[in-house]
């Protein structure tokens, strides 16, 4: 991922801070420059959890943006249990009714900015995962992979506070089990080539662990101050594993 430091805190916020006790946050929008997805949602009725509609008219469109982006700021200033849906109809003006036509209620909010978010990071895994092309380039690219979503939680204050409604709402752990599932197909389809003799479920075992390996890793860093999170990242890359032998040692499994 890429893009330069802003919003780093001096001192991170710990998930379920009050809000008093929170540092005050840029005015970030759904997704910061630099780090657009390639592409969005379609339009049309979405699972739950998600917005309603994505509306394809430009003024709609529009209206469907600052929402998002009023979203964004509210949790970053508040936290995502103090957020509410009447937080976005004061700061935008948009009247309740036009708010509950894409977004029923304050998951398939937090939802949509998460999808937002994951399709930027999926982005970014696909890229580092491009430049894995031999076995020996494996502890390298899953350290990058690493650095990519640490950074991103520091340039996005909204994040942290995303994953954490993520831990309380049935629908939201849903969309971040999705979002692992996905992430591992990405690193077991990019390791197949280095890995023939490898089984496809033992290919897939290793990538799911490893993604939730380095996503709980990131979890925890962004709850520490920046410094002692990024000394326990570096911890944690030496770590990550530097061959296959795990997945070859038994290649029938």
């Amino acid at each position: 991922m890429s893009g330069s430091k802003t919003g780093e805190r001096s001192k991170a916020a710990r998930p379920g801070a009050p809000a008093s006790a929170r540092p005050a946050p840029a005015r970030p929008g759904p997704i910061p420059p630099g780090l657009a997805p390639s592409g969005l949602a379609p339009s049309g009725l979405a699972p739950s959890g998600l917005a309603r509609i994505t509306p394809t008219q430009q003024r709609s469109r529009e209206r469907f943006e600052r929402i998002l982006a009023s979203a964004a700021e509210v949790m970053a200033e508040k936290g995502s249990e103090a957020f509410r849906m009447s937080d976005i109809v004061e700061r935008t003006g948009i009247a309740f009714g036009s708010l509950y036509q894409y977004f029923p209620d304050k998951s398939a909010l937090i939802g949509t900015l998460a999808e937002r978010y994951n399709a930027v990071g999926h982005d970014c895994v696909r890229r580092d995962l491009a430049s894995m092309t031999r076995r020996a380039d494996l502890q390298a690219t899953l350290g990058r992979i690493t650095d990519g979503y640490y950074r991103m939680f520091l340039q996005v204050p909204a994040m942290r506070d995303i994953w954490q409604a993520t831990q309380a709402d049935r629908a939201l752990q849903e969309l971040d089990a999705a979002d692992v599932a996905f992430l591992a197909s990405l690193l077991s389809d990019a390791l197949r080539p280095l890995a023939p003799r490898a089984s496809s479920a033992s290919l897939v075992a290793f990538a799911e662990t490893v993604m939730v390996m380095i996503a709980a890793a990131v979890r925890h860093a962004i709850t520490l101050p920046p410094q002692e999170g990024r000394r326990m990242l570096a911890t944690f890359k030496r770590l990550l594993p530097k061959d296959l032998s795990a997945i070859e040692s038994n290649p029938s499994s």
